[in-house]
């Protein structure tokens, strides 16, 4: 492991020579990404590394920054015809919020489902920090979606986020048909954090043989813990996710050193990938995750597993909900659509 305080110099330092031979990366963001970034700085939004947990959660967030900049514009808010019921449901000790969005159009029964799991690196994210993307998963894939709000560190340490997501995948395929969902047509989403408990539903539901994922999303997963890949490098003063924000998140979510060997974080590295269903990774550019991303889409690869990796250049990590201003954010949602429409339209009749 890579992130133990004798190799932070040295990850300082491959940084400042990445940026040295590359430049800034934000030097190379897009307009419209810079706009938020731009926003939530003007809101009073610091870099995690200076904050606690606490703070963290409560400072201005992106969607902040959003609500913020369309009200600028004068815009009327947005009716996207899906509507939302907040409710709790089992998880790993007890139980957890949970949000469940229905799209206009539903049929009375037998509905493709999404269990979406928010981002933020296991410290920060909750429900409304990403209702825009589960909000917009339901609305472009006319799919039943449930917003699971997992345990966060550091108040609850690895792996209770990992139960709670194993435990909500439980509850929805057990409540499937009751929600007028479809238990044989459900995909797993998310993003950083979520996308890396995506991934662990999606190897459990294979190893325990029970009802499976039909479909991967994984946004900018979170499939490693090793602080000196290529994009960790290149993304050292990126906003608003660099490698000290990263490390942060990894000093919340473990009490003392990362293990060197943990195969829940460590997904790239894993050669039981096999039997999975079909993957769709969105990946940032300016983004640290982004090379762990690229090594988990290889490993699915050598592991026969379909994978489609889908890089968005001038972006960064959270970008996929930012859709009121974001444009790649919109492109990014439309290409998931229609990955998932794929998934869960029928079988041609032979």
């Amino acid at each position: 492991m890579t992130s133990s305080a004798g190799s932070e110099d040295n990850n300082g330092s491959i940084g400042r020579l990445a940026e040295l031979i590359g430049g800034n990366p934000i030097a190379h963001i897009d307009t419209d990404m810079k706009a938020v970034l731009d926003m939530m700085g003007q809101l009073g939004a610091r870099p995690l590394e200076q904050l606690t947990p606490e703070m963290a959660r409560q400072q201005p967030k992106a969607s902040d920054a959003i609500a913020a900049l369309v009200a600028r514009q004068g815009r009327e808010p947005e009716s996207d015809d899906v509507s939302s019921e907040d409710l709790m449901v089992t998880g790993g000790d007890g139980t957890v919020p949970a949000r469940l969005y229905r799209p206009l159009g539903l049929l009375s029964r037998l509905n493709p489902m999404v269990l979406y799991f928010h981002g933020g690196g296991f410290v920060t994210g909750d429900l409304d920090s990403h209702d825009a993307s589960a909000r917009a998963l339901a609305r472009r894939t006319g799919a039943i979606v449930l917003s699971l709000g997992y345990r966060l560190a550091p108040e609850h340490g690895f792996p209770a986020a990992h139960e709670d997501a194993w435990a909500g995948w439980n509850w929805l395929s057990g409540q499937a048909h009751k929600l007028g969902g479809d238990p044989r047509r459900v995909a797993v989403v998310g993003e950083d954090a979520g996308a890396n408990l995506a991934a662990h539903v999606a190897l459990m539901a294979r190893h325990e043989r029970g009802h499976r994922p039909i479909h991967i999303v994984l946004i900018h997963p979170i499939a490693g813990t090793d602080l000196t890949t290529p994009s960790y490098g290149e993304t050292l003063r990126a906003r608003p996710i660099g490698l000290p924000a990263m490390r942060w998140r990894l000093r919340q979510l473990f009490a003392g050193d990362v293990p060197e060997i943990e195969p829940k974080l460590q997904l790239a590295a894993r050669t039981d990938l096999a039997g999975l269903a079909p993957t769709t990774i969105v990946l940032a550019r300016i983004d640290p995750l982004r090379s762990e991303g690229e090594a988990l889409a290889a490993a699915l690869h050598r592991a026969d597993v379909p994978v489609t990796t889908l890089t968005y250049d001038g972006v960064t990590q959270g970008f996929f909900g930012l859709g009121r201003i974001v444009t790649k954010a919109l492109f990014a949602q439309a290409d998931v659509a229609d990955a998932l429409a794929g998934a869960f339209a029928p079988p041609p009749r032979r």
